[in-house]
Order: structure tokens, then C-alpha cells, then sequence
């Protein structure tokens, strides 16, 4: 290559371009990658597409597209954004030399990054205070947001949620009219109709050791529950830590505005 390269020099050639590194690509993989796409290129779920056999050009293109901000996609944005051009190289060249996968398989989650300490805060409802509510009309659902008391004094004061917090949410679809348009309270927002389930985020010491950095939110783990209170199977907190990972300016919270001034 060395040779290569000198030869271009002499002759007035572009120099040619470095050759990617398979087996960095594979370790990029099987440390951020392989969380929500799998070690092989196949994904975890329905919703996120294979990379098996893709073209690798394709792939560089997207996600330099995602790096820059042209491709929207707030979750790759986030890990995009921490890919030099050796690293997005790298990884293209290793999901395109990859078999394409078998129809309807799929890859098991990361065990590191699938372990979450968040439980559900029973008794939320007399110990926690209601700080924000959401109208989400793409999905004509209402969201109701709470916080335990730690986190909401912390927010107050003006410093960083600490250890112990716990961000907890109630996910409703909207009640609807005759023509099947949510029905608006007279605070402004959607009537509450039936609950569909819950999210939680929270944060205890050593939460995050074990999670990459590309993911990790400091100690800060994500949950789902379903209305029976139990962990929602196919919940991948993998997501949930990427889309927070830019907010570290605001404890990787979307609300912490809205939890500094709760009543």
C-alpha cells in the first residue's frame, strides 16, 4: 500500500483511498451496533431494518447523511454523530460483507444493554408529583409525566438529577369524537380514554458501568411496563439510550424545564 501510495505521489495521482478495516468495523459492531441492527447485520426487530449484504457504498452514504443532520433520525443521529469517517468506513464494509438474512430472523438483544434496574415505582400516584402533561396527535395519545420527589428537587435547585431519581410515564390514547378526533379537555389537552402502558427512566450508582459509552447515559436505565406492571417483552432499551445520549447538558432528560417548575 506504502508502495502504492508513493507511486501516485511521483506519477501526480490522487493518493488511493485506505482500504476499510474489517475487524475494527466487526468491534464497532459488536459494541454499539449489534444493540438495535445484531452482531451479523440482522436486526432485533421488525422495526429496524437489516444491514446484512447491504452495499457498503449505500451504507457510508447513509450514515454520513445521518452524522451531518441531512438523514433525520433521532436515534442514528445520536450514534452517527460519535462515527469518525474510518469508524462509518469500517462498519459499512463489515455489514456489507455479511450474508443476508434468513426470512423472519432475528438477532437476541445485547444482554448488557438489555439488563435494566428500573422496576415499577408502585404507589407512584401518592408520592410522585404530576409535572407535564403531552398531547401526541400523530398517535392520539395523552402523556402524563411524573417524578419522585429526589428528582424534582434537584430540578429546582438547579442541579443535575441525582442517583435515586426516578421519571415515570402514563401513556393514554385521546377519547375521540363522532369523526374520530381526539376530544380537548378545557386544560388544552386530549381526554384521557384507555391506558395503553407505562415508560420509566431512572438512575441508581453503577447503572450504566456496564453499558458502551456510545450508549451509555451515566447511570441512567430505561424501562417499559405494560398495564399489568410487568416489563413489556421486546422492549429495547437500546433506543431508549441513544435517543437520550445528546442530553447529557440536561441530566438525558426531554422535561427537565418543565420538572424544575412542578408544584
Amino acid at each position: 500500500m506504502k508502495t502504492l501510495l508513493r507511486l501516485s505521489i511521483i506519477l501526480g495521482l490522487a493518493p488511493l483511498a485506505q482500504a476499510a478495516d474489517m475487524e475494527a468495523g466487526k468491534a464497532k459492531v459488536a459494541t454499539v451496533c449489534a444493540a438495535c441492527h445484531g452482531t451479523n447485520g440482522v436486526s432485533v426487530s421488525d422495526a429496524i431494518p437489516n444491514l446484512a449484504a447491504q452495499r457498503a457504498g449505500y451504507l457510508e452514504s447513509q450514515l454520513k447523511a445521518l452524522k451531518d443532520g441531512t438523514r433525520k433520525n433521532p436515534i442514528m443521529n445520536a450514534i452517527a454523530a460519535q462515527l469518525g469517517a474510518e469508524d462509518i468506513s469500517n462498519v459499512a464494509a463489515y455489514f456489507a460483507a455479511q450474508p443476508g438474512a434468513a426470512t423472519g430472523s432475528k438477532s437476541v438483544f445485547l444482554p448488557n444493554v438489555a439488563k435494566t434496574g428500573v422496576n415499577f415505582p408502585e404507589g407512584y400516584q401518592g408520592t410522585f408529583s404530576k409535572y407535564h402533561t403531552v398531547n401526541f396527535p400523530a398517535t392520539r395519545q395523552v402523556r402524563y409525566y411524573y417524578a419522585n420527589k429526589l428528582a424534582v428537587d434537584a430540578a429546582k435547585a438547579g442541579k443535575p438529577l441525582p442517583d435515586g431519581s426516578v421519571l415515570f410515564v402514563e401513556v393514554h390514547t385521546a377519547k375521540l369524537d363522532a369523526d374520530r378526533k381526539p376530544i380537548i379537555g378545557d386544560n388544552g389537552f386530549y381526554m384521557a380514554d384507555k391506558l395503553l402502558f407505562y415508560t420509566a427512566m431512572a438512575r441508581d450508582a453503577g447503572w450504566g458501568r456496564d453499558i458502551p459509552e456510545m450508549l451509555r447515559n451515566s447511570d441512567w436505565n430505561y424501562a417499559v411496563f405494560t398495564t399489568d406492571k410487568q416489563h413489556r417483552p421486546g422492549a429495547n432499551q437500546a433506543e431508549c439510550l441513544a435517543c437520550h445520549k445528546p442530553l447529557d447538558t440536561t441530566s438525558y432528560t426531554f422535561t427537565l424545564k418543565q420538572l424544575a417548575e412542578a408544584r
